[in-house]
């Protein structure tokens, strides 16, 4: 008989030193805090037939979502199919996700975390890594959904209730009910102030409704929640760049990108793409990233040939753009080429959005912006297929006004431009740009206004 851990959830293991070690693992990964991986090799050096040991570091692996961590992913995958006639059914749904993402599935490893969640609800290792499959994929309805499904066997004596709430108001921001998003971010940070995944989930509500400087107020007074010794601390600190991004402080972003974002080189797609996305901002604003770009490209260099994730190629992409790297971009493309013609999960989003992505960003960097134009334009109707949250998707649409203005198509960028204030009239930067939108249309009175409006 194997034991049950503190949430009531089934685990084949009879070692309590193991089985302690998992959860402080699992904890870790919720916060982000410290290193879950050190935890969960010291609980198979406990009990090396852990199952769930071993499925937890090769969910690590997976979750990575890069090339490198394929051959650990496959140890991990394999230890744990070697004794799955000794797991329950529980740990064995583990091991189907896990063996459908390293065959390139990645959709079925999510569809397979989430299985064992539905049965499971209180398996918070499951219900993380669907919630993230589903950031991964593009999923936005599930990352709202699936946490919902859960949630009614969770409540505040459960150990990690804060956590799902987190996730759940992330899946709210996602498909766009603000209001209850904030308010369960809110909720999940009073019972879990060390929730770096909740207060990114407020953090979000505040960038997408244009509240920049109460957004900065957000994260700055909570930094000691989510920054130090902190694993995600690099993504909510560009969320802070963000703000002042769009309040036009690009002095303060550059300053954070050296001291907090990207404060020496990491060989992690996850940070690196990141770096790259506000680098690549600020090249659109026409603001020099300097000697950055070149570490940057370096880093992205030898994945160039990987075709593993299309969202990390679209980022890979913009350094050798920026950088004049044509040979590393050409390796990407054709990556891409046979990562379509490999099938599996990233085929289909590097057909449908990563290649063209790429090709556009090539025909940026080259001067050829009707030609970016025409590549982007139809791909913001489904460019959530391959990952990545509104906020970071909003590169896409940012590239493609640009690209507009610069090829001097005054329609569309006016139209896309007007689109932004819109949704975000809180922006002074979306002002700034539909500024020059409308002075390239000939509306001086309306770009005059528009500047007003910015400065306001």
């Amino acid at each position: 008989m194997g034991l049950q851990d503190s949430r009531g959830v089934p685990v084949s293991t009879t070692s309590r030193a193991a089985l302690d070690r998992y959860e402080a693992a699992v904890d870790r990964l919720h916060s982000y805090f410290r290193d879950p991986l050190a935890e969960i090799e010291a609980a198979l050096a406990e009990d090396p037939g852990f199952v769930m040991g071993h499925c937890l570091r090769g969910t690590l692996m997976a979750l990575a979502t890069e090339r490198a961590a394929e051959a650990p992913l496959r140890e991990s995958v394999e230890a744990a199919e070697a004794l799955a006639a000794g797991a329950n059914e529980r740990e064995r749904g583990h091991i189907t996700a896990l063996r459908a993402w390293l065959d390139g599935d990645f959709a079925g490893a999510v569809d397979a975390w989430g299985r064992v969640a539905e049965a499971w609800p209180r398996d918070g290792l499951a219900l993380q890594a669907a919630h993230l499959g589903d950031f991964y994929l593009g999923h936005t309805q599930l990352l709202r959904d699936r946490i919902a499904r859960a949630l009614p066997g969770w409540d505040e004596g459960v150990p990690g209730y804060g956590y799902v709430l987190g996730m759940h108001a992330f899946g709210l921001e996602e498909t766009g009910d603000y209001r209850a998003a904030e308010a369960t971010g809110r909720r999940a940070v009073a019972l879990q102030p060390r929730d770096p995944w909740a207060i990114h989930a407020v953090a979000h509500v505040m960038e997408m409704q244009g509240r920049l400087p109460e957004g900065v107020g957000w994260l700055t007074g909570r930094t000691s929640d989510w920054a130090p010794d902190n694993m995600f601390a690099f993504h909510n600190w560009w969320h802070l760049a963000l703000y002042h991004l769009d309040l036009g402080e690009t002095g303060t972003v550059l300053r954070l990108y050296d001291e907090a974002i990207r404060p020496q080189p990491s060989p992690l797609a996850l940070e690196t793409l990141d770096a790259t996305a506000l680098l690549w901002r600020l090249h659109l604003r026409g603001v020099d990233g300097g000697a950055r770009w070149a570490e940057l490209a370096e880093t992205w260099a030898p994945m160039a040939e990987d075709g593993y994730y299309a969202f990390n190629d679209m980022h890979a992409m913009m350094a050798f753009v920026a950088t004049g790297r044509d040979a590393d971009a050409d390796r990407l493309l054709a990556a891409q080429a046979r990562s379509v013609a490999a099938g599996g999960t990233n085929a289909a989003m590097t057909a449908e959005v990563g290649l063209p992505v790429c090709r556009a960003l090539r025909a940026f960097g080259a001067g050829d912006h009707a030609t970016a134009v025409e590549l982007l334009a139809p791909v913001r109707a489904v460019a959530h297929r391959f990952g990545g949250s509104h906020a970071q998707r909003d590169v896409l649409n940012l590239t493609l006004v640009e690209a507009a203005l610069r090829g001097g198509q005054a329609d569309v960028a006016r139209a896309l431009a007007v689109e932004r204030t819109d949704a975000k009239p809180g922006s002074p930067f979306n002002w700034r740009l539909t500024a020059r939108a409308l002075r390239l249309a000939g509306d001086e009175a309306g770009a005059v206004a528009a500047e007003t409006r910015a400065g306001a």
